[in-house]
């Protein structure tokens, strides 16, 4: 999703699946401060640019990588609306 100012956002849900790791361990590196996200509503919304932070510290291979970026372009496609919809609550 993209805010007024043009960032994106992925769910926790989404984080997790990107990550390969549960939503508890998402919302454990929120809490934790090693995962920075947006409280909105119940939820939690995080940047881009995390996804990326956490990404280079996994160390995943270059076909990992693109797997993840095809699934974020996918969910982007589809679920791009939805997201949208719920950043503006």
């Amino acid at each position: 999703m993209k805010n007024k100012d043009n960032q994106m956002f992925f769910s926790t849900t989404e984080v997790a699946k990107l990550l390969k790791i549960s939503r508890v361990t998402v919302f454990n590196k929120i809490k934790q401060g090693l995962l920075k996200a947006e409280k909105i509503g119940r939820g939690y919304a995080v940047q881009r640019e995390e996804i990326a932070h956490l990404l280079e510290e996994h160390n995943l291979s270059e076909k990992e990588k693109m797997e993840i970026n095809n699934i974020v372009e996918k969910a982007i496609k589809e679920y791009g609306e939805a997201i949208r919809m719920l950043g503006k609550e």
